[in-house]
């Protein structure tokens, strides 16, 4: 190679951002061999064409990836390096979060072990049905919409409300509403609400369908879940305002159409149909899956409609998600026109309550 085409280390380093030492310690592990090395001296150069490779290890550095990951990546196509660093971050955002979980339950024993006031104690496993069904409306959890809000950290959690009769489970995005009731094997002590943290939910759902019985405390910022024969679990309570989704619920008007439909049938209709966007058009005939202009075309599912003809479109993404986690083998819809909020329940069970919002036809 032509002397023209090398730099000295100190040169290289600073073009690169790697400092010498690290550039030295590098080469010695075989990532990044300098272009040239004096025999005499020992004096180590670097070629003009090692510096996209250089610049690249230095970053995939800064992101705490392993060696052996960097080798890894830097040996790999495109695609297979892409797949390489979502697996790298995944498994950073799982340890972040577990370093979090720990840390909150950590703070909470510092003080000592005190149980916490007891808020309800829930069969285990209708407790984790529950979380998993309500938590598909959060904002972690579908990202629907055009104005998506990844920075409000209340819309990804799981707002709890527990009375001497009930304990309700809400979640929104903003754009899904979903709440399920549950009916506890025992109150609390007092009445309690409070914002749990999604994720924090989420890793101890197994745990807690495992469980015949769950005893949930509260404590200071947060919330304990109490397992016989299992680890407890801290779920941390998030410090921002849940947005006002009783009012939402008690502003709904009448329904001015409402649809009983087979939920498989209707997933089914969705799953085949072409686009993001569908449209349900409600007769007396049935329930046509269509697609926005193409007014004859579609999937016509049977179903008993009432009330006035509608014709009404949605975000795939949005309707699926909603109509998936009803109970049991048949959905409700209420309607009250093309634009306002519709309402999704089991036919037979009415503990979860979902509300999505449709789009505009323009959309």
């Amino acid at each position: 190679m032509p002397n023209s085409e090398l730099m000295a280390i100190g040169a290289f380093a600073q073009r690169s951002g790697l400092t010498s030492s690290a550039l030295r310690f590098y080469a010695d592990s075989g990532l990044l061999p300098p272009a040239d090395v004096d025999p005499a001296t020992g004096y180590r150069s670097y070629g003009v064409h090692q510096l996209e490779r250089a610049v690249t290890l230095r970053r995939l550095r800064e992101i705490a990836m392993p060696l052996a990951g960097v080798a890894a990546v830097l040996g790999a196509g495109a695609e297979e390096a892409a797949r390489l660093l979502d697996e790298h971050v995944a498994r950073i955002e799982g340890d972040a979060a577990v370093a979090r979980q720990r840390a909150a339950a950590i703070k909470v024993t510092l003080g000592g072990d005190a149980p916490g006031s007891l808020i309800a104690v829930l069969k285990g496993p209708v407790l984790a049905e529950a979380v998993e069904q309500v938590l598909t409306a959060t904002a972690t959890a579908t990202a629907t919409g055009p104005t998506h809000d990844p920075a409000s950290a209340v819309l990804a959690g799981l707002h709890i409300e527990a009375s001497d009769e009930a304990v309700a489970l809400t979640a929104t995005d903003r754009y899904r509403l979903s709440t399920r009731t549950l009916v506890p094997v025992r109150t609390g002590e007092r009445t309690w609400a409070g914002t749990v943290d999604g994720a924090d939910l989420r890793n101890a759902v197994a745990d807690v369908r495992r469980s015949a019985l769950v005893r949930v405390e509260a404590v200071p910022h947060g919330i304990w879940l109490r397992m016989s024969g299992r680890e407890d679990r801290h779920c941390r309570v998030l410090p921002e305002e849940y947005p006002d989704h009783r009012s939402l619920l008690a502003s709904l008007g009448e329904a001015t159409t409402r649809a009983t439909v087979a939920k498989g049938a209707l997933l089914r209709a969705l799953e085949e149909h072409p686009g993001d966007r569908p449209v349900l058009r409600l007769t007396d005939r049935g329930v046509r899956v269509q697609a926005p202009d193409d007014e004859l075309s579609g999937i016509l599912l049977p179903a008993a409609v009432t009330g006035e003809d509608l014709r009404i479109r949605f975000e795939m993404t949005t309707l699926y998600a909603a109509v998936s986690t009803a109970i049991g083998p048949d959905v409700m819809l209420d309607l009250r026109g093309p634009l306002q909020p519709v309402t999704i329940r089991s036919a037979d069970r009415g503990d979860l309550t979902t509300l999505t919002m449709p789009v505009t036809f323009d959309h």
